[in-house]
């Protein structure tokens, strides 16, 4: 299956593309976003992009955008943002920046990466396949009450307990490798399962945001973004799951309007704190063509907010 960019032209009017501007794609892919973007500028517009795994960075789509002088990709992660931008001289002279979250269509078909339990593969995981434990060393080492906290927090699977106690059990007896040996290790423990999901959906979910970080890489990202945006600068998130999203939202809830500081009440209008961003629009979902066309997009939630 080739990697459909999710919501592409309601990114791009969200973004609402300056030709002249200079934009910032968080997580290149394969290039979907990127490309159109670079459609969208003229000469003197500008696109970076970042992505944490190498094959994204070094992919076909990736080397035929690099042709292009207005283009600069770089590996690296959410929390290396401003760094990137200061290193560039770009600081405060973005007009947009733009997070496509989640695993990409790529990631997801190549058993070798572990990420999917549809296809059998070593348990990796890891979004940068060169740094930090892959899940199959997590799950040999991390204690049971972690292990229940990973699961039910990042998955919210209802099951936590079982799962945990199983596949600490199952380790004492031989480690567990593969993704089809945690996959039916999961079913087996699961007592109940949900319509047109599998047992695994939630834990596999789970481990994955545990390895990588990705919830701490997206507050940070977030933090960032306000900063190296200009007045005016659009910020577009696109999530894939409810834990994602309410970062997301309440990001956006804390940086729009004013902030009160309580204990200085009561304060003159000048001493009121401004909040950095505001909110623009409600949260948009795909369309039924889109979703019939790319499944993926069922769950998408985009948010967008304003440098102020």
């Amino acid at each position: 299956m080739s990697h459909l960019p999710v919501m592409l032209e309601e990114a791009l009017a969200q973004l609402a593309v300056k030709r002249h501007g200079i934009y910032l794609d968080c997580t290149f892919g394969r290039g979907g976003h990127s490309r159109a973007l670079m459609q969208r500028l003229d000469a003197k517009g500008r696109l970076l992009a970042i992505d944490r795994d190498r094959e994204a960075v070094e992919s076909s789509a990736a080397q035929e955008l690099l042709r292009d002088g207005r283009f600069r990709l770089f590996h690296g992660c959410f929390s290396e943002l401003t760094a990137i931008v200061e290193q560039e001289g770009l600081a405060g002279q973005i007009d947009g920046v733009l997070l496509d979250l989640g695993v990409s269509s790529p990631q997801l078909d190549n058993p070798d990466r572990g990420f999917s339990f549809m296809k059998d593969g070593p348990l990796d995981m890891r979004m940068n396949s060169s740094i930090g434990p892959s899940a199959a060393d997590w799950i040999a080492t991390v204690s049971e009450k972690e292990l229940v906290r990973v699961l039910f927090e990042y998955g919210e699977e209802r099951h936590a307990r079982r799962i945990a106690k199983a596949i600490v059990a199952r380790r004492q007896e031989s480690p567990i490798k593969t993704t089809r040996q945690l996959a039916e290790l999961i079913a087996e423990a699961s007592p109940s399962t949900e319509r047109h999901k599998h047992s695994a959906t939630r834990a596999f979910q789970a481990i994955r945001i545990e390895i990588n970080h990705e919830l701490d890489e997206l507050q940070a990202v977030l933090r960032q973004a306000v900063q190296v945006l200009k007045p005016g600068g659009r910020l577009v998130v696109i999530s894939f799951h409810s834990l994602e999203d309410r970062i997301v939202k309440r990001f956006i809830r804390r940086e729009s309007g004013s902030k009160y500081d309580p204990g200085k009440l009561p304060i003159r209008e000048s001493e009121i704190e401004k909040g950095a961003l505001k909110k623009i629009g409600a949260s948009i979902k795909a369309g039924a063509q889109e979703i019939g066309q790319n499944p993926r997009a069922r769950s998408a939630v985009m948010r967008t907010a304003e440098r102020v």
